[in-house]
């Protein structure tokens, strides 16, 4: 999700101690089963998948599939029905290959009806690499199952097949890091020995970090460790570090309430300040009082000071979690921000660098015209070439051309 936001904005990244998002080996493979269905001519997707999990085709047989098809002038697809039907290849080979080809005129079908992201899960899930990956012992198959379920749920930001490999084909164009500053994304563990001006550390909600799994299996002991990641990230800033956490986080495709974690209430109160949208934690976490907002200087007095509206509220104490969050207002924050990303930061006393959020508006009359420059959270700053109502056509400067509702744009 990084990346991709990196990417769309032109925001120049690198990623330290691992591969980014999409040259990680078993994205490659899955983006190769999406491009193959929507591309059967794609040869070098095509290479990547045929044995991919394994199913019993052996070099030799594809060896001279991709002589056949050499010779012939086809792509490699066109080959294997052709030679499928015919003696030139071993018994298994041939009814292997068929198989597969089966399954793809199946998904070909499926992919009439079907979202991206579900026909993406029928894919990984009938083609076996789902069970490949579920028998595999490695340490890093877990971590590989998660990375597939994330790309399901990115495709779930596309209404066809082809918008995202479009845009998969951006990514991979951006994959090169620019010369000059970079942004550097990684995980704790990685982060260990360095230090940076500034430090970002998102995710910071309870169940995320710390992570609900280290604390099923280890209990006491992985509070522990997650607490040591969480000082091995705070202490990577040599000036300023902002700890995020989010309202509502999608996790699988599913919208899930959240609330801050708990090392959140063990920083020191006279060291941080907290900016943090209205109504966030409202209905359903009722121990955090009505909700909270505003932008929130921590004084050395032990209170809380609106800037906004020149009151005191008393700060989050400690471990207690009772009405200590006041109702108070967010500006120029709306029901899009809180629910997209919306949430808190807690940082450093340097300067609050504040970001907006849109609220989505219907039968209202249309804010822009063909020609106006606009921005879009998502897809960046961009060009109006059209309009339907409140939908309209956006020529991007880096995600291309994109139907977007006019209410999720603003002014550059």
């Amino acid at each position: 999700e990084f990346e991709e936001r990196l990417i769309t904005l032109g925001v120049p990244y690198r990623v330290i101690g691992g591969a980014r998002f999409y040259e990680r080996k078993e994205i490659r493979d899955a983006v190769a089963y999406l491009r193959v269905l929507h591309q059967p001519d794609d040869d070098l997707a095509f290479e990547r998948i045929v044995n991919t999990p394994k199913r019993g085709i052996g070099t030799t047989s594809m060896r001279s599939v991709m002589a056949y098809a050499r010779a012939s002038g086809i792509p490699l697809t066109r080959a294997v029905e052709e030679l499928v039907g015919t003696d030139e290849l071993p018994a298994a080979a041939r009814r292997n290959l068929r198989a597969l080809m089966a399954d793809f005129e199946r998904w070909r079908e499926a992919a009439r009806v079907e979202y991206p992201s579900d026909l993406a899960r029928m894919i990984l899930d009938e083609s076996g690499y789902t069970a490949a990956l579920q028998r595999d012992k490695s340490p890093e198959a877990p971590g590989r199952l998660e990375n597939l379920k994330e790309l399901a749920s990115a495709l779930e930001e596309f209404e066809t097949l082809g918008g995202f490999l479009e845009h998969i084909s951006l990514v991979m164009e951006n994959a090169e890091a620019a010369d000059g500053e970079q942004i550097s994304l990684m995980t704790l563990h990685a982060a260990k020995g360095l230090e940076f001006d500034v430090v970002f550390l998102p995710g910071w909600e309870e169940g995320v970090f710390p992570n609900q799994r280290a604390l099923d299996e280890n209990g006491a002991a992985g509070l522990e460790e997650e607490r040591r990641l969480a000082y091995v990230g705070l202490t990577r800033a040599r000036q300023v570090i902002e700890i995020l956490f989010a309202a509502n986080r999608r996790v699988h495709g599913l919208w899930q309430s959240a609330i801050p974690s708990r090392f959140v209430s063990e920083l020191p109160q006279d060291l941080v300040e907290t900016i943090s949208a209205a109504g966030l934690y409202g209905s359903g976490h009722s121990g955090y009082g009505r909700g909270f907002g505003g932008d929130f200087a921590t004084r050395r007095d032990g209170l809380v000071h609106d800037r906004d509206e020149d009151a005191l509220l008393p700060a989050w104490d400690g471990g207690e979690r009772t009405s200590r969050w006041t109702n108070a207002r967010a500006p120029n924050r709306g029901p899009g921000y809180m629910r997209r990303g919306g949430g808190g930061a807690i940082r450093g006393r340097a300067p609050v660098l504040d970001g907006e959020g849109y609220t989505v508006s219907r039968d209202v009359p249309a804010r822009f015209a063909v020609g106006d420059r606009v921005f879009h959270q998502k897809f960046g700053t961009g060009t109006v070439t059209g309009a339907d109502g409140d939908k309209m056509e956006i020529e991007f400067d880096h995600a291309g051309l994109k139907k977007v509702v006019e209410g999720f744009l603003s002014k550059p």
